[in-house]
């Protein structure tokens, strides 16, 4: 029968390594402290702070209970090859083989972890699409990636909350904000900030001619228990409208004047919330929003204050190109940093997005490797 003995040997590799990344010792000492801050019974007296302990004692117990599944998957397949070789047994070599392969897709879905090293990675993430150039073609651009993104969102298994869509002229979005809730949703999306490019034939365009169009992605960290940059806002510095919710419609918009809007005046900062049942609510998320945005702003310019005394030139990536979609004359998609590319826009489109952020993860890795 086959020798898996160097299969085998790296896989016990992966899991030493999924032991150091995962922080498996610091994991084992932590449950029993959060387990006893759980068990109090005044634990919900603090409803955030109860929260906080629940969350990351979930977490935790996810984290040490994949790690236990993937030592003891290890260990069978290892006994198992080592019982058949012993015994000359070739009718267990599929068996052996298929744990192999089963357990190399376990750990590539596992080292997906090792690539997050912000600080704000496992938070929930704002997301902002806006239309740009191009007419009625970026305005139906930023509506067909709102769509990406929701499908993506689905497809792994977040929860969505769809705050604000302002609708096109004609067809399409003019903007659009949402909320994607689930660990690890910024660390997976903030590669996707910036400006998204499209090539296609104009479905608007009687003359069937190719097109181009713009729109461009926002994305922040969402944590509500974050306490690394302390927002103050000012009431004074902020207009509030309120207006009749309107945009793509559905079971996301609301029909009477609940929609709020508020304009940070020092900053230029706009936010907006249609999709909560009362104005009150709407105001209080928008004002969430809002102070997310702010502290992603501060945290921005301690960046950049931190690059100027080092004398770094980084390279400002809000409004430069990040990806380009073609579908006329051919069809692929190249993320313009990674040069990572693939031929089948549909699927992308249709919420297959995930090896793009993959991709950058391990570019962005590569990159501070360099500058370290």
């Amino acid at each position: 029968m086959r020798d898996a003995t160097d299969d085998l040997k790296a896989l016990r590799q992966r899991l030493a390594e999924a032991e150091h990344y995962l922080k498996v010792g610091e994991l084992r000492a932590r449950q029993p402290q959060l387990e006893t801050e759980a068990s109090r019974p005044d634990l919900w007296d603090d409803q955030e702070r109860a929260r906080k302990v629940t969350s990351e004692l979930t977490q935790v117990n996810d984290d040490l209970g994949l790690y236990d599944d993937l030592t003891r998957a290890v260990d069978d397949a290892e006994t198992l090859h080592e019982m058949a070789r012993e015994e000359g047994d070739d009718s267990l070599e599929p068996e052996i083989d298929e744990a192999i392969d089963d357990l190399r897709r376990r750990f590539e879905e596992l080292e997906l972890r090792s690539l997050f090293s912000g600080e704000h990675d496992e938070a929930d993430a704002i997301c902002e699409v806006h239309s740009g150039a191009g007419g009625t073609d970026s305005q139906d651009w930023a509506e067909m990636l709102l769509r990406m993104y929701l499908r993506w969102a689905e497809k792994q298994g977040f929860d969505v909350e769809l705050d604000e869509v302002s609708a096109g002229q004609e067809a399409g979005i003019m903007s659009a904000t949402f909320i994607v809730k689930g660990r690890y949703a910024y660390g997976l999306l903030q590669g996707e900030r910036g400006v998204h490019r499209l090539v296609r034939i104009s479905p608007f365009d009687s003359q069937a001619r190719r097109h181009t169009a713009f729109a461009s992605v926002a994305v922040y960290p969402f944590d509500e228990g974050a306490d690394d940059v302390q927002v103050d806002i000012d009431e004074k510095d902020l207009r509030i409208d309120t207006y009749r919710s309107s945009g793509a419609g559905g079971q996301h918009v609301n029909v009477t004047d609940s929609a709020v809007r508020i304009t940070h005046i020092p900053t230029g900062i706009v936010t907006s919330c249609q999709n909560e049942r009362s104005q009150r609510q709407n105001k209080e998320r928008a004002m969430q929003v809002l102070a997310a945005k702010l502290a992603e702003l501060e945290r921005e310019k301690k960046a950049a204050e931190l690059a100027e005394i080092a004398g770094e030139q980084r390279e400002v990536g809000w409004g430069s190109q990040i990806r380009s979609y073609v579908l006329q004359p051919y069809q692929m998609v190249k993320d313009l940093r990674t040069d990572f590319e693939v031929g089948n826009p549909s699927a992308v489109l249709d919420g297959d997005v995930g090896p793009f952020m993959e991709s950058y993860l391990r570019w962005r890795r590569a990159e501070d490797e360099q500058t370290d």
